[in-house]
């Protein structure tokens, strides 16, 4: 694998070193495919869209990189009509739900309970309640009322290795167990109008939550180092903005070349800090932002295309469903089989406009 700069396998890392020990990720039972999807948008938009927004959907909807998507609702109809405080209720009782669910899996798998919980840190950018959904999830799993949780907003599609970061810092600080939870209900900030930036979100996004269960045991995948980059100058080219109270996205069409550089840059900054080169890395887990995007990151950051297999399949049968997919993506690394001794970078980007990489090792 060439030289491993700071990959130390002594006694002393391991012992100061985090560790990913279970990964669980979930989706709302409703599936939809991308044909129904698109005949739905006619069916519900025809008097409000133009024929150039209907021709937009036809070919968006008909891409073949997106086969279907899940969306935490029982009648899709029902995004038409929701008020907002109908939206805000159903984020609330759905991100908890599947949330809780992620983690119930993860601390099985880990083979702990809910009671070594030490640290849940939780991050969302699709509905924003107070108090967090952490607090949601002690009293749903029944969390010892002693632990110390952090609720992140804000971050977009990105948010999952921020997440990752402030939990590797709270299991270093303090020991345990520490769960880190990523969810999304994209379907919750639904809009449909003759704007580009809906048809693109609306022919993409899907909803999930993914939960790792992090400790200190040299088990599982080694947190190795990580890097974050922000271009806060390009903020409105992907992010949310409100109108008449709502949230509404907003990307635009020079986005895989700004989420190339950034994300370039990222990968240099996390590879350069360990004596690595591209070349080193047995695996890729990138955020499914879109065939477009992927395209882009894999040509700036030169990983070969055979690669990217888990990040092409978790787009097609899921779609983007914004911070969590990366773990799905690296789930999907894990099923494939991954050896010991092994190593990947998570990347993901979003709202920031931000990029942001973590070096794994198999244990």
């Amino acid at each position: 694998m060439g030289e491993t700069g700071n990959l130390s396998t002594s006694g002393d890392r391991a012992k100061s070193s985090a560790y990913v020990a279970s990964i669980a990720c979930v989706v709302p039972p409703y599936c939809a495919d991308q044909k129904f999807a698109a005949e739905l948008m006619k069916k519900l938009f025809s008097q409000k869209l133009t024929a150039r927004s209907m021709g937009l959907i036809r070919a968006t909807f008909s891409h073949p990189s997106i086969r279907s998507r899940h969306f935490a609702l029982d009648d899709p109809a029902c995004v038409v009509d929701e008020s907002p405080d109908q939206r805000i209720a159903r984020f609330t009782e759905k991100s908890v739900e599947l949330s809780a669910q992620a983690v119930t899996k993860a601390l099985d798998q880990a083979g702990v309970s809910v009671q070594d919980v030490t640290g849940l840190v939780v991050n969302t950018c699709t509905g924003y309640i107070c108090p967090g959904i952490s607090t949601y999830l002690i009293e749903r799993l029944g969390l010892p009322r002693t632990t110390r949780v952090y609720d992140l907003v804000g971050s977009g599609c990105g948010g999952a290795i921020p997440n990752i970061q402030v939990a590797e810092s709270l299991l270093k600080a303090n020991g345990g167990i520490v769960v880190s939870v990523s969810v999304e209900i994209c379907s919750s900030v639904f809009q449909m109008d003759n704007d580009l930036s809906l048809i693109l979100s609306n022919a993409l996004f899907a909803d999930g939550a993914a939960a790792a269960v992090l400790w200190d045991k040299p088990e599982g995948f080694e947190l190795v180092a990580s890097a974050g980059r922000y271009v806060p100058e390009q903020r409105d080219d992907i992010r949310f903005v409100h109108k008449n109270g709502q949230l509404h996205n907003q990307i635009s069409t020079g986005l895989p070349e700004l989420v190339k550089k950034a994300a370039a840059e990222v990968v240099n900054d996390l590879l350069s800090s360990q004596g690595l080169k591209t070349a080193d890395i047995t695996h890729w887990a990138f955020h499914t932002g879109g065939e477009k995007i992927i395209n882009a990151v894999r040509d700036g950051i030169g990983v070969p295309e055979e690669q990217l297999r888990a990040t092409r399949k978790v787009l097609a049968e899921y779609g983007n469903m914004s911070s969590p997919t990366v773990w799905f993506v690296l789930e999907e690394i894990l099923r494939n089989g991954i050896s010991a001794g092994e190593t990947c970078v998570m990347v993901a980007y979003g709202a920031g406009l931000s990029a942001h990489a973590f070096l794994l090792r198999k244990m």
